[in-house]
């Protein structure tokens, strides 16, 4: 098993004691498989991302497990846990922009995340950013290394934050709320990208959202939380057909009609 994560706990201290905002969150995933992770906003599934990451907040107090390949990253120094985000683990944030500098290229940027990890010439690195844009479906990928942030569009940019979170070939993939700040058809594009690099490069992808829509599309497995707890998980059509908590029926209720009939298709 690729990742395993026990017992999750976070919580942080407030002037009325501990708040606990994960409580013991159990979840696994293996290469080439995507894990949906699906909640109303408050459930506790970005603080997930941001533990597994080793990205929480200032203060934060755990307990449990997060194990990559084995490895207990809770244990791990921030230096050693800087080595393994980028090598190991990519981010993939709900707004590019959080993720990108506007002071650089967006190719400088690419080729940067390569040269922080790997001993590599400027030239290879360019070559490799290009190869990256290439990937991820840029158009004029040649012309876009030379461009700024601000000069791409919301699509356009979330490509450029998958090419920096696939630099460094990393075994797992965190996407947070990647498609929510996009226009139906550039979700879709993105979506149809993030499937195939799955597919073809044998990444584990935890796809956290509110959107199960985009859950039922993309993910092999579902988990539902509510409150920082695991409310059900399963296979995406067991979860969908044969939803057992009432919570998730209620998420699914809350779809629009002609989405919940698509679900119905869902094989």
């Amino acid at each position: 098993m690729m990742l395993e994560i026990e017992r999750l706990t976070v919580g942080f201290q407030t002037r009325d004691g501990l708040k606990q905002v994960l409580h013991g969150v159990d979840l696994s995933l293996s290469r080439g498989e995507t894990l949906g992770v699906v909640g109303e906003s408050g459930s506790g599934k970005s603080m997930l991302a941001l533990a597994t990451i080793g990205l929480l907040p200032r203060g934060a107090s755990t307990s449990g497990a997060i194990r990559l390949f084995g490895d207990d990253l809770l244990s791990l120094s921030e230096r050693q846990m800087s080595a393994v985000r980028g090598e190991k683990i990519g981010m993939i944030f709900q707004e590019p922009m959080t993720a990108l500098n506007p002071a650089m290229t967006v190719g400088s940027q690419i080729a940067e995340a390569l040269r922080l990890h790997r001993e590599i010439s400027r030239s290879d690195a360019r070559s490799e950013a290009l190869r990256l844009m290439e990937m991820v479906r840029i158009a004029r990928a040649r012309d876009r290394l030379k461009s700024y942030p601000h000069e791409l569009s919301g699509g356009e940019r979330q490509r450029v934050g998958i090419a920096i979170a696939l630099a460094l070939k990393p075994a797992l993939l965190i996407a947070d709320e990647p498609t929510t700040a996009l226009d139906v058809t550039v979700q879709a594009e993105i979506l149809d990208i993030l499937d195939q690099l799955v597919r073809e490069l044998g990444i584990g992808l935890l796809l956290i959202s509110h959107d199960f829509g985009v859950i039922a599309r993309m993910a092999d497995r579902v988990m539902v939380m509510q409150g920082g707890r695991v409310m059900e998980t399963g296979t995406a059509e067991g979860v969908i057909r044969r939803p057992q908590h009432a919570y998730t029926r209620k998420l699914l209720s809350s779809l629009p009609r002609r989405v919940r009939a698509g679900l119905g298709d869902l094989s």
